[in-house]
């Protein structure tokens, strides 16, 4: 009885179960670390995706808009809709914001002409004024293990080549990349210490679990509320706060491309539902019978994606980690 009794497992319906006390727990330990740091009220950057807005709200509803206020912190590559979302989600709960755009610091550090310097020459025919530019990583359930960075240019919203990366060029523009996570940062702490205010992270389980931020960048926070939500709980979340359907209509992504890049296209490698099942699966060590039924995935597909996953772990770790310290033998 208790084989088929497990057996019937439904990861999906276990994570988004109870949104409600998920919430107010939530809620509470957002409260609770204001007091613990003795600061007045909390402060986050609004990119205008779920994961802030779940987030933004959450504060709001626990220490009132008086109490929180929001950075929007666009550059030259974000999409529009990031500015325009993150205003509206501020205004409609009252939050005072201020629009801060960081491409002042990344052009005097020569971000954008760093990069470009590598796509030229890995895409012979890439020409700024014309081609948009993403960052992607092979489809997983279609071709495995198989992990080689493309550089895909895009006319007029259409693919029109994609370049496979050196590993030299792929490892410096994940450096290029993560200064405009840092410079964010830095802007944000700036406001919150002459505020006296925490600065509060949106990273979920999925991201970090995976090591998907930027050490120092979007992960050098005060406190991290969705840090035991996985991704897909944050969407459950957003439906029960009613955040803007235009938000939770909107893919996930880091935004830092010129080509609004997803978060499935370039980190994930699979949906968003089966990555959150293979991770809970994995957490909870449910058997392969449960996990085939749940995503609907072959126990080979199964195996490899528990592999992949495994290894991302461990090649991540040294983002999760606390800066290892040197102790004197006394």
């Amino acid at each position: 009885m208790q084989a088929v009794e497990e057996l019937n497992v439904h990861i999906m319906e276990k994570l988004n179960r109870d949104i409600e006390n998920l919430a107010s727990n939530i809620r509470g330990f957002i409260r609770s670390q204001v007091v613990s740091f003795k600061k007045k009220g909390v402060l986050l950057g609004v990119s205008g995706g779920i994961d802030s807005a779940v987030t933004l709200t959450l504060c709001v509803k626990e220490l009132g808009n008086e109490n929180v206020y929001g950075l929007l912190l666009p550059e030259k590559e974000s999409a529009p809709s990031s500015k325009i979302l993150g205003a509206e989600i501020c205004e409609s709960l009252g939050v005072s914001y201020e629009d801060i755009p960081i491409s002042p610091i990344l052009e005097s550090l020569d971000i954008y002409e760093k990069k470009e310097k590598i796509i030229k020459r890995t895409c012979p025919e890439y020409d700024a004024r014309i081609h948009k530019t993403s960052l992607i990583l092979p489809d997983f359930l279609s071709q495995g293990l198989l992990n080689v960075p493309y550089i895909r240019l895009i006319k007029d919203g259409k693919t029109v080549a994609k370049y496979r990366l050196k590993a030299s060029d792929y490892l410096e523009l994940i450096g290029l990349q993560g200064v405009k996570q840092r410079s964010r940062m830095v802007i944000q702490y700036m406001y919150a210490e002459k505020m006296n205010y925490v600065v509060c992270g949106t990273t979920n389980k999925t991201e970090l679990v995976l090591g998907q931020f930027v050490k120092y960048g979007d992960g050098g926070v005060d406190l991290e509320p969705l840090a035991d939500c996985y991704k897909t709980q944050i969407y459950a979340l957003g439906k029960f706060l009613d955040v803007n359907e235009e938000i939770m209509k909107r893919p996930p992504s880091a935004d830092t491309w010129s080509h609004y890049t997803t978060d499935e296209e370039f980190y994930w490698r699979m949906p968003m539902h089966v990555i959150d099942q293979l991770l809970y699966s994995q957490e909870q060590h449910l058997p392969l019978e449960i996990i085939e039924k749940n995503t609907g995935l072959s126990r080979d597909h199964i195996e490899k994606a528990q592999r992949h996953l495994n290894k991302i772990k461990t090649n991540t770790g040294y983002i999760r980690a606390s800066p290892l310290i040197y102790y004197l033998n006394k």
